[in-house]
């Protein structure tokens, strides 16, 4: 049992990188005790990403950046690199933990990982405190009537807006108890290149909410040559903006805006109350859908290659930055596995690859709803015209010639596949495959 004299708090940052309005280390701070906060490079989950992985450079700079705000306040970042199983009895061992605070996680792999630390921890004397923060509504806080989680987002959405209270969206002002940082020079910071990552020239987008676009957002959107989406995917998913700032600034200005919001919270419940949504389809009977799974056909997908303009500016786009437009996500998914019928957990696994702002519980609902395996009530006859869909919403071909300059000339490729006859082919394999279960 660790005594109580000199004894600590910590504090473990993981998807809340930030110091002001984070409710894990608000309440860590507000317990009075001297607090160390901790981030830890969690080499079980680094160990299986790209060498170049833009992410994990964002995610440095941001240690850095919090490192440089302890720094002013006398105090510093504790940062390690390894297993946190292996790094949290030293912790405990070295700072005389008593009691360590975090935010909640939803994905299953976090879940299992906190139930291994909090027993863990359990065993050498030290609590474990959770928290929260990352979402307004969490777990199994909406329900039914007939108190089951949601699967339709409509009713979802309509239930969060009527239980939304002040209360859930006031920031806390971490910084007025700031004193209670443990006091400490500056601590030594991994360096990228000594856990095996290369420095990134990538630039990332500000964290600040942009007014003017989240104000005209519903107009402008489905463009993808407009800067019209708010570019806040990356912060929201690693916490460098808290959510309750972001969601009273959309209620003030745009309920498009906050519709997309609260999108991102309905699939982290659908991830927690339904996490077989992670091995396959929300909906068991999507499961006997024969893909054809043409390796050929999907290289092609990924670098761009397809014939049809819109979707290779997308991969093109998502390959050279880590964005890709939401409307063109949704139909390069469409396209993927409607016309291509390529099953959708080859391109969730692809888009997990290369999005900056890949987030596990949106990335799984977008794709299953592109498929039509998802929670969407009658989904699958859904295929998008990716020709309709330029000349809708890319008519003068900005955002096409942007990432496909060839397109017009020769020496673009003709259409992978011909719409009419995939669009045919599609709908008769899925209704063929669920029409097979039924009898």
């Amino acid at each position: 049992m660790i005594g109580m004299q000199n004894s600590k708090s910590a504090f473990w940052f993981r998807r809340d990188l930030r110091l002001q309005d984070n409710i894990g280390l608000f309440h860590a701070l507000k317990a009075e005790v001297p607090v160390v906060p901790v981030f830890i490079f969690d080499q079980e989950i680094l160990e299986d990403l790209p060498k170049q992985d833009n992410r994990v450079c964002f995610i440095h700079q941001q240690i850095l950046a919090i490192q440089k705000s302890l720094e002013a306040m006398g105090s510093s970042l504790v940062v390690r690199y390894g297993k946190v199983q292996d790094i949290w009895p030293k912790l405990v061992q070295e700072y005389s933990i008593q009691t360590v605070y975090t935010n909640h996680d939803y994905e299953p792999s976090a879940i299992q990982r906190d139930l291994v630390i909090q027993d863990l921890l359990t065993h050498h004397g030290c609590g474990f405190h959770t928290f929260r923060d990352q979402v307004i509504f969490e777990k199994d806080e909406l329900l039914t009537g007939g108190g089951k989680p949601y699967s339709v987002f409509t009713p979802y959405s309509r239930k969060w807006k009527a239980s939304l209270t002040q209360d859930r969206i006031h920031s806390v002002d971490t910084a007025a108890f700031s004193p209670y940082f443990f006091a400490s020079p500056p601590l030594p910071i991994p360096s990228l290149a000594s856990m095996g990552f290369q420095e990134s020239e990538a630039t990332f987008p500000p964290s600040s909410p942009n007014h003017e676009i989240i104000r005209h957002y519903e107009q402008k959107r489905n463009f993808p040559s407009l800067p019209g989406t708010s570019r806040l995917g990356i912060h929201l998913r690693f916490g460098t903006i808290s959510i309750r700032q972001l969601v009273r600034i959309a209620i003030q200005l745009n309920e498009t805006y906050l519709n997309e919001l609260i999108w991102r919270e309905f699939y982290m419940q659908i991830l927690f109350n339904f996490p077989h949504v992670t091995e396959g389809p929300f909906r068991p009977q999507y499961a006997h859908i024969p893909w054809r799974n043409e390796e050929e056909e999907f290289e092609k997908w990924c670098h761009g290659q397809t014939g049809y303009p819109l979707v290779d500016a997308g991969m093109r786009e998502l390959n050279a930055t880590g964005f890709m437009h939401n409307r063109v996500r949704m139909v390069t998914a469409s396209f993927l596995t409607k016309h291509l019928l390529i099953d959708w957990q080859w391109g969730e696994a692809y888009f997990a690859e290369k999005l900056l702002d890949f987030e596990l519980a949106s990335n799984n609902g977008g794709w299953q709803w592109a498929a039509g395996c998802g929670t969407d009530a009658a989904p699958y006859f859904r295929v998008f015209n990716p020709t309709s869909q330029m000349k809708k919403f890319d008519p003068d071909l900005r955002y096409v010639m942007k990432w496909v300059p060839e397109f017009g000339t020769p020496v673009y490729p003709k259409p992978i596949v011909e719409h009419k006859f995939a669009r045919e082919r599609c709908l008769r394999t899925y209704k063929e495959a669920l029409d097979s279960i039924k009898a």
